[in-house]
């Protein structure tokens, strides 16, 4: 069901980068822009781990400095059938982590400093368990294909926005049956719109985590009990909302800002109570 719900948006928006290229500069304005979103997405995938570690401030350690924490992670990636993954610290008080890579050869998990001093093993297991199934489920290639798009819209939003400004809308094959306002209001939506899917698409694949951590490590229960400590963690000690960390936010396992209130709507991750449920129905058998 969560990848059915996830081609279902990422169609939504192609169809919506589509339909406004369109608007911009008719059947070759579509064209340009499909295939600028296709450079964009080659160098996001190829690049896209190198440039989330350096921006969450991440360094590689050597097992010789975690032995407990490369067994875990090993552990993990044998369960799951992987590769052993490199593994990386982000110095921070705030609990999280997160993976990259963009394919299981080259994969990447990251844990904080905070992460390793409130769970147990067997919570940090879990929590690797999520991270690994995002590498498995190639989340990082969705990712990438959806930033990537999304960032193509906005970029397409502005320059409608710039042409409403200076009179640029009549111009060009096929301008004088532009509607100015139909423009205009494009111009303010679409972003807004390719922004709400792209959300859509970062939960879903969070749930889809969720479930396959939970199956690979055999025990759903860890993850809930992690995902209730972290919420926690991050409340009492959430990370500072610098660019570079808003950059890269919606890869950690929990949001490490906590929006409160209307913020929620515009929240990379789903609502921890409704995952920690799903986490339990799966342990009881539901």
């Amino acid at each position: 069901m969560n990848f059915v719900k996830t081609t279902v948006l990422l169609a939504a928006l192609t169809g919506l980068l589509v339909m406004i290229g369109g608007l911009v500069g008719g059947p070759s304005g579509m064209v340009l822009f499909l295939v600028l979103a296709g450079v964009m997405n080659f160098f996001a995938y190829w690049f896209s781990d190198k440039m989330a570690l350096k921006m969450a401030g991440a360094h590689e350690i050597q097992e010789s400095q975690d032995p407990q924490l490369f067994g875990i992670v090993r552990d993990v990636a044998n369960l799951s059938g992987m590769p052993m993954p490199r593994v990386y610290v982000v110095e921070t008080d705030t609990p999280n982590a997160f993976a990259t890579g963009r394919n299981p050869n080259h994969a990447v998990v990251a844990v904080t400093t905070g992460i390793r001093r409130i769970l147990t093993e067997r919570e940090l297991r879990g929590v690797l368990g999520h991270e690994m199934g995002h590498v498995k489920n190639r989340d990082i290639l969705t990712s990438s294909i959806v930033a990537t798009v999304a960032g193509a819209i906005s970029m397409i939003g502005n320059m409608l926005l710039w042409s409403s400004m200076f009179g640029g809308f009549g111009g060009g094959r096929g301008g004088e049956n532009r509607n100015p306002l139909l423009m205009l209001l494009v111009a303010m939506v679409a972003p807004i719109a390719a922004s709400l899917i792209q959300l859509g698409i970062s939960r879903q694949r969070e749930y889809a985590a969720d479930k396959s951590g939970a199956i690979v490590t055999h025990d759903p229960e860890a993850l809930a009990s992690a995902l209730e400590k972290l919420e926690r963690g991050v409340t009492s000690r959430p990370m500072e909302p610098t660019p570079n960390q808003q950059a890269v936010s919606a890869l950690y396992i929990v949001n490490p800002f906590r929006g409160q209130g209307m913020s929620n709507l515009f929240s990379t991750h789903p609502p921890l109570e409704e995952r920690i449920r799903r986490l339990r129905d799966m342990a009881a058998g539901r």
